[in-house]
């Protein structure tokens, strides 16, 4: 059994669109682990004693309807009073132990590859100063930034389940070495994390963006150029043994999952995540 637990502030204003959010954060961190399906979650929502009930209730239709695309339901929670709205929860899942597929396990020469474009961050950043002073986003086209904006919220409410889903298509998946979502640390503080306890290092090639997420992040200060940039139930990293990636990468497509290579795992020195000197950041526009 696996179980996790994420709460958080709001990142929208708009209640249904923040629950689902809310659920696919929580619920991805067990599919980081090769869990299948989520057997319930359980809500924690913190919320102002002023706070219009219809908030509450948009928040909690949220998380009933992103779980129920999962094949899964809300089993119950918590509510408490609180200056600061909280949203989030704990979700559970069950799978054999010699499916698990954990963060370490890597090894050299695997490659990387992530199922989500990175700059949610910087992207939302926009979302909230396009409501509240336009102005300073004069230079930017409106009407592409909320095309970008759209797209990051469509990516937050994406849940990973596939991509286990995909992973389990398989008779044997031990080339999956190692497997994470990349959410709080960025990709390369996540990347940074599959190396803990080796001798391994990884170098950082090529990283899909949402557009404007470069620009963006430099007026905002938020280090996406060095891969540092939060992200919100962002993809799958997954660690893939190179006789195996064109495969795994095709059938990640042809259901559907967008996927990138983003760099290799090599032996320069413990722990290192580096960017390589012709790092390429491609923007990927909404289909």
């Amino acid at each position: 059994m696996l179980q996790n637990i994420d709460i958080f502030t709001p990142i929208v204003d708009e209640p249904e669109i923040m629950g689902e959010i809310a659920a696919c954060n929580v619920t991805n961190d067990v599919f980081a682990m090769n869990v299948p399906e989520i057997h319930g979650m359980l809500v924690f929502l913190a919320m102002d004693t002023m706070m219009p009930m219809e908030v509450a209730e948009g928040i909690m239709n949220g998380i009933i309807n992103f779980m129920k695309k999962i094949n899964s339901k809300v089993l119950g929670g918590h509510t408490i009073y609180c200056e600061w709205p909280l949203i989030g929860g704990e979700a559970s899942g069950f799978v054999e132990k010699d499916k698990l597929i954990r963060k370490q396990g890597l090894k050299e020469g695997d490659k990387l590859i992530i199922t989500k474009p990175t700059g949610l961050q910087p992207v939302m950043a926009a979302y909230r100063i396009l409501k509240n002073t336009p102005e300073i986003l004069e230079l930017y086209s409106t009407n592409e930034l909320k095309s970008s904006i759209d797209y990051a919220i469509e990516l937050m409410i994406t849940s990973n389940q596939n991509v286990v889903k995909t992973i389990h298509s398989y008779d044997d998946f031990s080339f999956v070495h190692s497997m994470t979502d990349v959410t709080g640390f960025g990709l390369a503080g996540h990347t940074r994390e599959m190396l803990e306890g080796t001798n391994l290092s990884a170098l950082i090639e090529k990283v899909p963006i949402i557009k404007y997420a470069k620009e963006l992040s430099v007026d905002f200060n938020y280090h996406l150029d060095s891969c540092e940039a939060s992200e919100t139930a962002g993809g799958m990293l997954l660690a893939i043994n190179p006789e195996n990636i064109e495969d795994f990468s095709n059938r990640l497509t042809s259901n559907n999952i967008p996927n990138w290579y983003v760099g290799i795992i090599d032996k320069k020195e413990p722990g290192l995540v580096r960017l390589s000197k012709n790092i390429e950041f491609e923007e990927v526009l909404k289909k």
